[in-house]
């Protein structure tokens, strides 16, 4: 197993921007304008991703299912508030820089992800299926035979 591969580079770059990004866009979170500084924060953010991510994901399971999904942006929130109290020169002002930074972060980290081409969005919307329907569709739905996955939007991220 290697530890250090290009997509973790990557991985890593994209975060940094994104952490860069947000550092810009939000009042409460500054940097002392040293690009080390990010670069740190990024691999500190890195690292509790990997490693206290899963831990309270499994812990706040009930929440998650509760608010679907939208608690997800409360744990990235406190991961960067635990980020900005040990980094030196990162400052994260309060939770709220630190909820409004955790979803700029992630913002940024989708769209640069599928602009580079890591990430897809694929989004299908059937045809109606009253017109133009095929005689093998017409036949699977009188015989009951119905396993296709055609019955209505598909977002898959």
């Amino acid at each position: 197993m290697r530890l250090f591969t290009l997509e973790h580079f990557i991985t890593w770059t994209v975060n940094t921007l994104a952490v860069l990004v947000a550092a810009w866009i939000v009042p409460g979170i500054t940097y002392a304008n040293s690009y080390v500084t990010l670069v740190l924060a990024a691999l500190a953010l890195g690292i509790l991703n990997t490693l206290l991510k899963p831990v309270l994901l499994l812990l706040a399971f009930p929440l998650l299912v509760v608010t679907a999904g939208l608690f997800y942006f409360f744990i990235n929130a406190f991961l960067l508030l635990i980020v900005g109290t040990f980094i030196p020169h990162f400052h994260v002002a309060n939770f709220g820089s630190a909820l409004l930074g955790a979803l700029v972060i992630s913002f940024v980290t989708t769209v640069v992800n599928f602009i580079i081409g890591r990430k897809r969005i694929v989004m299908k919307i059937p045809d109606d299926p009253d017109e133009d329907d095929t005689d093998e569709r017409q036949q699977r739905r009188r015989i009951g035979d119905n396993d296709d996955d055609d019955d209505g939007p598909v977002i898959d991220v």
